[in-house]
């Protein structure tokens, strides 16, 4: 059991990588989580639509402490998981007006409609979640309406920033709460936990105002339709793709269900604001003169199901790139998506668009606070013990050497991984016990059910084939009846097979001759044997055998 006179910071995502935000903190017999939010798989997890934080342990045998969710803000990364921690624990959810509308778009798009109980917090705003006294601060990021955290325990204060950047330009005009993050150092703070995916980045992360700049060099090049791409939750740049759109006379249409859904949610909500004239369908749009047309849509990072995937690759079916299109690609590559993303702007080009992207033109720059901000953010808190969060483990290890650069003791500073519990006792911290902080795929409708096993046979699948040999035994007399059946999928030409199948099937009837009772396995091994010395390669063997 919990001492009253511990604190417990449990990371369940989001340490050690980039994606699928979690948190949780832990006093007594009261606990309360910190965002919610999903990964996008890498390349080589095949069939996987998005991962999510392994909770469910935790959250079972932990769900009668829990108190409350605080979302920090309405990115995937942040909230993509909310549906499937509601289905263990419904506790209210607390989330500014746009992260609320966000979380509302999701949970309906899941049949969660109404079945939530969501309450809308301000910037500013102090709330008592069980022992935990919860103010909260405006931070810059690249979306509206996102905050950060002082949670006040009984242990001491905690800073939880959330995704943070310095933006002194904000594209709505509310810079990050300096005077707050002021306000907690002359407190006293316990622990600092920040944001790290910026820290390799030397300097000053640049404004969001850049990129009106940009967007209206390309609009004035461009002769043919535009076609922006970007995350469905990042309304601030649909706000500026707008804004860009009626600057230089063109209509604009929303194409994909996340991002017509959060479009409409924000200007009901007042964080996207512009005529109703600028707006035209997806329909219309396709009939009007290429020059007069801006499309916005979903697939930033390649997605192959997504519509800029399906362009890229020719199987969307409303519409198709055409000779002289401009795609812009504005959002910044997660890492691990760098082929995929690539091969889809490689794509584009072979269509005949011409793609912008952030490696060429400033189309979009980062939400995340740079070196420069952190060391700044050091000052600003001075807390007596920093958790670097958000970041894969070299981000998290740079933020450390930032820290200690600017005066923060090596000693003071946990440099931790998903799943090792942080417990601040009497004021100092310790390393306490770890529990399971891994991936929980989530393919389809199903959750948890595919696992890493299945995942590496898929790859496997995918790089080497399959080859299966059916065929039929003599039940009688053990003997061979008739020439197996042998085809293979994704290992070889037809033909390259034909000349091989001979003499596979003399070891076969040998095989079969001379069992021991194991026939299936047997054959499986002179097969894979077989084609291994011919090949040098390993197909995925499936063998059926048939007494007939």
């Amino acid at each position: 059991m919990n001492d009253n006179k511990i604190l417990r910071v449990i990371p369940i995502g989001g340490l050690g990588e980039v994606g699928k935000n979690m948190t949780i903190y832990e006093y007594g017999d009261d606990a309360l989580i910190v965002d919610a939010g999903i990964m996008f798989p890498e390349n080589d997890m095949i069939g996987i639509d998005y991962i999510i934080p392994d909770f469910e342990n935790y959250l079972k045998d932990q769900k009668n402490k829990i108190r409350g969710i605080i979302i920090t803000h309405g990115h995937e990364d942040h909230i993509g998981a909310i549906q499937h921690v509601l289905e263990i624990v419904n506790v209210p959810i607390y989330a500014t007006k746009l992260t609320r509308g966000l979380v509302e778009v999701k949970l309906n798009r899941n049949g969660l409609s109404g079945k939530a109980d969501l309450r809308t917090i301000k910037a500013g705003e102090t709330i008592q979640i069980g022992p935990f006294k919860v103010d909260f601060f405006h931070v810059c990021h690249s979306i509206p309406d996102a905050i950060g955290l002082g949670i006040d325990t009984p242990a001491g204060l905690i800073v939880h920033t959330g995704d943070y950047k310095f933006d002194h330009t904000p594209v709505d005009n509310w810079p990050t709460d300096y005077a707050k993050l002021a306000e907690f150092a002359e407190r006293g703070v316990l622990a600092l936990l920040a944001d790290s995916t910026n820290s390799t980045q030397p300097g000053w992360t640049k404004s969001e105002r850049v990129i009106d700049a940009a967007l209206d060099e390309v609009f004035e090049k461009a002769e043919g339709r535009i076609l922006v791409t970007t995350f469905a939750s990042l309304i601030s740049r649909m706000q500026q793709v707008v804004d860009a759109a009626e600057r230089h006379g063109r209509k604009i249409a929303f194409t994909g269900r996340s991002m017509v859904d959060n479009m409409n949610m924000a200007r009901e909500l007042g964080y996207a604001k512009f005529p109703e004239r600028l707006v035209i369908s997806l329909e219309k749009s396709l009939s009007m003169p290429d020059n007069q047309v801006v499309l916005m849509a979903t697939g930033s990072q390649g997605e192959p199901r997504s519509i800029m995937g399906r362009l890229a690759n020719g199987t969307n079916h409303k519409f198709d790139i055409r000779e002289g299109d401009t795609i812009i690609l504005s959002s910044q590559i997660i890492p691990g998506n760098e082929e995929s993303v690539y091969r889809t702007i490689n794509n584009l080009f072979r269509r005949g668009a011409n793609v912008i992207y952030e490696d060429i033109a400033p189309v979009h720059v980062s939400g995340h606070a740079s070196q420069e901000e952190m060391k700044l953010l050091l000052h600003l808190v001075r807390p007596k013990f920093l958790i670097p969060i958000h970041g894969e483990l070299r981000m998290l290890k740079q933020h450390a050497n930032l820290a200690q650069e600017v005066g923060v003791p090596k000693d003071n500073i946990a440099v931790v991984e998903n799943g090792q519990i942080i417990e601040f006792i009497n004021g100092e911290l310790h390393l306490g016990e770890r529990i399971p902080g891994g991936y929980i795929f989530v393919d389809g409708s199903t959750v948890g059910d595919v696992d890493r096993s299945i995942v590496r046979e898929r790859e496997s699948l995918g790089q080497d084939g399959i080859m299966v040999v059916n065929l039929a035994v003599n039940k009688k007399t053990g003997q061979l009846v008739g020439k197996p059946d042998i085809f293979a999928r994704g290992f070889m030409l037809p033909e390259e097979l034909d000349l091989l199948k001979d003499k596979l099937h003399s070891q076969i009837q040998k095989t079969v001759a001379k069992t021991n009772g194991y026939l299936e396995k047997e054959i499986l091994q002179t097969v894979k044997s077989y084609f291994y010395q011919e090949t040098n390669r390993s197909p995925y063997i499936f063998v059926s055998v048939n007494e007939i």
